[in-house]
């Protein structure tokens, strides 16, 4: 198992900062290929659903000012490793 130095959060820090957000909005993660990683700090994102879109690139993205049917949702975005 790995050391606490290496995770970010444990379930009970995750679920301390879940509680001070609005219980029912969605949460939705990054992710694209194999393996896991950390996450970056919970945070709310306004987005946009497009399910037509490939795998890749996700069903839900960022949401622009002239966007129709956006939502708030919190993120769980991976940390990004460029090595």
């Amino acid at each position: 198992m790995c050391q606490k130095k290496e995770i970010y959060f444990t379930v009970g820090e995750l679920i301390e900062i879940l509680k001070s957000l609005p219980q029912d909005m969605p949460i939705l993660t990054s992710g694209y290929n194999s393996g896991f990683d950390n996450f970056y700090h919970p945070y709310i994102l306004k987005l946009k659903h497009e399910p037509e879109n490939m795998y890749f690139d996700g069903e839900f993205q960022y949401a622009d000012k002239e966007d129709k049917d956006t939502f708030e949702a919190v993120v769980l975005q991976r940390v990004f490793r460029d090595d």
